[in-house]
């Protein structure tokens, strides 16, 4: 048995991220194909869409808002983006173009964009990319007429804090069924190698844990009642008297509250459960002071990385990193970029801003941005720093 101070977790190094494959985000979207004739066509795609993220990151969150700040910019930012007669598209042209526009196109760009090949390769476990999908609320009442989807699957990387991937899943499914049968698709367009799988006990399935391990990568996933096998065998090893297991203890502040985690894990089972690429079981264990009484909230997983890898220290990063999608992501994109009050339910139009916000954010973290509302108030002073992260550098006069 190991055992060690308590101590906050360590998380592996992880190399800075290469430059992306394309000189500007107006350069990456430029891939997208175009719904509409091409007779008539009086405003570039790419530079719509780079002009709706500008105006995102700008604290104009709604269609209308993006209209209107567009109509707004300079004659120079104008033609930079491709409008030649210097207007700008309106309210009208937004809402038809989103609506027509494919989600998977848009996805598979920003994705070449914003995870592009490592310059080194990683090292093993060394990124954990986090699975979780979130539902729009505005859209939920709408959902079962059917329309559009209420739901959007990402995929998050803990350490850059950016989405390297997402797929909106189908109109009026199930929830858990509909994040499940999305799942393969988003993470087929990753690169696995030295990167771990993250998620809660939905995503705790025998056929996501051979893919991501097939294609080179990791899993570490909580364990619940839905894989009653797994979940059997991981009480009964850590029942009294626990099985030899290494362990390790943080303390942290979170949510008002003192917080210590204690994570064990152990390889014991190890050829004696068939679960795909498994090399160990871990519980996390966490205990809190609410209001005066002492709390505590017990966890069990399961992950590939082998003991040599995925040191107790390690694991408890990565059970604590996934929670970034959440705090991260989420939580900014209802919160702060007012997604759950967006009224946009028909065609493709909600699911293609719900992927512009997350362009708007990834650049705000490319560009080393924390506070992403302060960063948003900044930029709506001065329209010509968010003009610059989708590509756009022009004189401050203009």
């Amino acid at each position: 048995m190991q055992s060690t101070a308590p101590s906050a977790p360590v998380a592996a190094p992880v190399a800075a991220p290469p430059p992306p494959p394309y000189a500007s985000l107006l350069a990456a979207v430029a891939a997208v194909p175009d719904p509409r004739r091409r007779q008539g066509t009086r405003f570039p795609l790419p530079g719509v869409l780079a002009l709706a993220v500008a105006a995102i990151l700008s604290n104009h969150l709604s269609v209308l808002a993006i209209a209107e700040w567009g109509r707004g910019q300079p004659p120079a930012a104008l033609a930079a983006l491709g409008f030649a007669d210097g207007a700008a598209p309106h309210q009208s042209t937004l809402h038809r173009l989103f609506r027509r526009l494919d989600p998977a196109a848009l996805a598979a760009a920003l994705t070449r964009f914003f995870d592009p090949p490592p310059a080194a390769a990683r090292p093993r476990g060394g990124q954990g990319v986090a699975l979780d999908g979130k539902a729009h609320r505005t859209r939920l009442a709408f959902a079962a007429a059917g329309g559009c989807p209420v739901q959007m699957v990402s995929a998050f990387c803990h350490e850059l804090g950016r989405v390297l991937a997402q797929a909106p899943t189908d109109v009026g499914a199930d929830k858990a069924e509909a994040e499940l049968a999305v799942a393969p698709q988003v993470m087929a367009s990753l690169d696995w190698r030295g990167r771990v799988l993250t998620g809660d006990a939905l995503y705790c399935q025998r056929s996501l844990c051979r893919q991501v391990t097939e294609a080179g990568g990791d899993y570490l996933l909580i364990v619940k009642e839905n894989q009653p096998t797994l979940h059997g065998d991981i009480a009964r090893l850590f029942a009294d008297p626990p099985a030899p297991a290494a362990r390790v203890a943080a303390t942290g502040k979170g949510h008002g509250r003192l917080e210590v985690r204690c994570l064990a894990a152990s390889a014991e089972v190890v050829g004696y459960s068939d679960w795909p690429a498994l090399a160990q079981v871990f519980r996390l264990t966490r205990t809190w002071r609410r209001r005066g009484q002492t709390r505590q909230a017990v966890h069990d997983g399961v992950t590939s990385l082998p003991p040599t890898v995925g040191s107790p220290a390690r694991l408890l990063a990565l059970t604590r990193g996934h929670w970034g999608i959440e705090n991260r992501l989420h939580y900014v994109k209802d919160v702060t970029l007012g997604e759950d009050r967006s009224p946009l339910r028909l065609g493709a139009g909600p699911t293609v801003m719900a992927m512009l916000r997350d362009a708007a954010i990834n650049l705000l973290r490319l560009a080393g941005g924390r506070a992403i509302a302060a960063r948003l108030r900044f930029h709506s002073r001065h329209p010509h720093a968010a003009l610059a992260l989708v590509g756009l550098i022009l004189p401050q006069r203009a």
